[in-house]
């Protein structure tokens, strides 16, 4: 630190030390995407705008231009349909995710007997989804196992939805709300499958929330509900940002989309189409996140 004053590397102002130890904790992510990832990226778009060929001499890299995208969007009939499909799958999705994980997170948060059981059981299916759990899968009899549940589950969410949606109905909700909300109850599992780290991020900025604060508001006569959406919700408004973004990206890396573009590349060994597809693929990500991000940054509160 005395060095550092020394020659003038850590700024004066706030604002100066807060972008200078800002860039210091991105700076390893930084240098990894450099070392890693920034030479085979620039071959994936190199790949993207030619045709590639194994010859005896090794591979043989031939510019087309736009050949491959075409082929992608107009060519091949799984691309747009599984790409329309995928990106449907995380506008309806990834709300529903973020809104349960906030919901657990607060319920996850107040004080009752076995809560550290029910933290873990919510978390648990994020080990499951990984490594070792994750490769059993693959096996027949797990596999089987899994599609006698899921045909189980099928039809006691199918029943549940109907009586849901005729409920609302009758109640003068809306039919497109209806349909949303019933199509959350047929998802539930994987709902509930892919919300375990949104919910511990959550509930670590729901801990960090200074009890003064709810203090005060109960002597002002505030209710749970007052607290929650005046302290609790403004106070993890940035979060809600960090687990959007998360989301988007943990949708969009674990779906149809992504194995129909690893088998065009390594299984048809297509390199400059599969290429192509991971590209549009990434565009489509980058437009839904930009826009997702710049609306919910509006929002933000930011206690400094």
């Amino acid at each position: 630190m005395k060095i550092a004053k020394r020659f003038n590397f850590i700024p004066k102002t706030y604002n100066q030390r807060k972008a200078f130890w800002g860039f210091i904790f991105v700076l390893p992510w930084l240098l990894g995407f450099i070392a890693f990832f920034l030479v085979p990226l620039l071959n994936s778009l190199r790949y993207s705008f030619s045709s590639i060929e194994a010859t005896a001499n090794g591979m043989s890299i031939k510019f087309i231009g736009l050949e491959n995208y075409i082929q992608a969007l107009t060519v091949n009939t799984s691309f747009n349909r599984t790409l329309v499909e995928s990106i449907i799958d995380v506008l309806v999705n990834v709300p529903l995710i973020v809104i349960f994980s906030l919901f657990l997170a607060v319920l996850l948060n107040q004080r009752f007997f076995g809560r550290s059981l029910a933290r873990a059981i919510f978390f648990l299916p994020v080990i499951l989804a990984s490594g070792v759990i994750f490769s059993l899968e693959s096996t027949s009899l797990i596999q089987a196992v899994n599609e006698q549940n899921v045909g189980n589950s099928g039809a006691v969410n199918a029943f549940g939805s109907f009586e849901l949606q005729k409920m609302m109905l009758e109640a003068g909700v809306s039919k497109t709300i209806v349909l949303y909300l019933t199509g959350a109850v047929d998802r539930i599992y994987e709902i509930i499958s892919m919300s375990g780290v949104q919910i511990l991020i959550f509930l670590a900025g729901i801990q960090t929330i200074s009890p003064q604060l709810y203090e005060a508001s109960k002597i002002e006569g505030a209710t749970g509900y007052e607290a929650f959406w005046k302290i609790t919700f403004p106070m993890v408004s940035p979060l809600i940002l960090v687990n959007l973004v998360y989301t988007v990206i943990d949708s969009f890396s674990r779906n149809n989309l992504t194995t129909l573009i690893r088998e065009t590349g390594f299984k048809s060994f297509n390199f400059g189409l599969g290429s192509a597809m991971a590209w549009i693929y990434f565009l489509c990500i980058s437009i839904i996140l930009v826009i997702s991000s710049y609306i919910i940054s509006k929002r933000v509160f930011y206690y400094e």
